[in-house]
């Protein structure tokens, strides 16, 4: 009797039925996964496979990549304007001032520390105050100013007798730091003083309370001539 093999095509319908099925199922277990995934996706040995969307399940995220951030910077911090330098001068007292007629402002320090400003008014053009170092004298509570201690009449165009307080004498011919409430509207921008520095009242209370003889007032940027200490 003839025993007749089976052909080679013939055995290999089973085991390719089979692998065939055994691939469905492994796509259908993957299919959770596959719907968050790419929506192609590559099986070894097949072809790409192009899953479907399915319905109930998430939609895949977009994959278009997301522009990062800048990172912020810190800002700027704006550094407060320096004020006047303080004049390299001696002090017996502690205390130093600078009256500056480019701003219009006298500052003080003590023991080399930034204590206080002033606005100002000085010596108009007629009547500059000179430019140099001074120190405090005597003080008065009030007093007359007057024109003819210098040499110039009381009746004259430039003469004046005028009331005033808390002075505090800067030089021995006539030049006080003091309160002026008439010139307030100048001071801080304008000169117009007879070569005096002019001060609002409660500033010239607190020179004329804090300030001690032998205090060092430099004055600069007038068009004022220099100051002659002694005078």
């Amino acid at each position: 009797m003839l025993t007749t093999k089976p052909s080679r095509r013939t055995r290999r319908g089973p085991a390719r039925l089979l692998a065939t099925i055994f691939g469905v199922v492994a796509v259908m277990v993957s299919l959770p996964s596959l719907a968050s995934a790419a929506p192609v996706t590559v099986i070894p040995g097949l072809p790409p496979v192009e899953v479907p969307p399915i319905p109930g399940l998430p939609t895949p995220p977009s994959q278009t990549p997301s522009t990062p951030s800048p990172t912020p910077t810190p800002e700027t911090t704006k550094e407060k304007p320096a004020g006047p330098q303080i004049p390299n001068v001696k002090t017996s007292t502690g205390w130093i001032a600078l009256a500056d007629d480019h701003t219009h402002q006298i500052t003080w320090w003590h023991n080399g520390k930034y204590a206080r400003t002033m606005p100002i008014s000085m010596g108009s053009d007629n009547h500059p105050t000179p430019n140099g170092v001074y120190h405090t004298k005597e003080k008065y509570r009030d007093m007359y100013m007057d024109s003819s201690t210098y040499g110039v009449p009381v009746d004259s165009p430039n003469g004046y007798r005028t009331y005033v307080e808390y002075a505090t004498r800067m030089s021995w011919d006539g030049i006080f730091i003091h309160a002026a409430p008439w010139s307030v509207a100048q001071q801080g921008r304008s000169n117009a003083s007879h070569g005096c520095i002019n001060v609002n009242t409660e500033n010239g209370k607190w020179v004329y309370d804090n300030i001690p003889r032998d205090t060092p007032i430099v004055v600069r940027n007038t068009i004022g001539p220099k100051y002659v200490p002694g005078s």
